[in-house]
């Protein structure tokens, strides 16, 4: 028997145009147009994220894994996978992506955990907000170098959207 091909590693972000993610554990923008997108995205995949990021959510999201990586060895949260370094989680959710007969794994952020795995990702799906907030929390910058956008969809702030954004997909050059 072979051994199940090894999933992509796969971002999700949304970025405002200075780099800025978030703030005091936070979104700092409602764009129900990108709620919807990561949903789909992201829809019976393992989400691999910091345990911020996750106690920021509040829950696991239905219809996914959540492999969350911490520091904390007593952290632990019921449905949740616990990792305690990057190699583990990476492992833990390649296993979960199996399960779920997934060829992809969801890095959904904190981060940290972005400036850990933009190097290492075969694939990124940033929504590029455009706002400019004051933040605590930043995505790396994207490498024109290492990234190429192969996909991008403009779209103007709708009803439940506070800003224009853009989806862009970006692949390794």
């Amino acid at each position: 028997m072979t051994a199940p091909a090894k999933p992509a590693l796969v971002i999700v972000a949304a970025v405002a145009r200075n780099n800025v993610i978030g703030g005091d554990n936070r979104l700092l923008w409602r764009l129900s147009s990108d709620l919807q997108r990561f949903r789909a995205l992201t829809m019976g995949k393992p989400l691999l994220m910091g345990r911020k990021t996750f106690e920021s959510i509040g829950k696991p999201l239905p219809g996914r894994t959540s492999v969350v990586l911490t520091r904390d060895p007593k952290w632990s949260f019921p449905g949740v996978i616990v990792a305690y370094d990057l190699q583990q989680a990476l492992a833990k959710a390649a296993e979960a992506a199996a399960v779920l007969h997934s060829q992809d794994v969801m890095v959904v952020g904190g981060a940290d955990l972005y400036a850990q795995t933009i190097g290492m990702a075969d694939r990124m799906h940033i929504t590029h907000v455009d706002l400019a907030p004051s933040g605590d929390s930043m995505f790396p910058p994207i490498d024109p170098a290492r990234w190429k956008a192969v996909r991008r969809e403009e779209h103007a702030s709708g009803p439940k959207d506070e800003a224009a954004f853009s989806f862009v997909d970006y692949e390794p050059n």
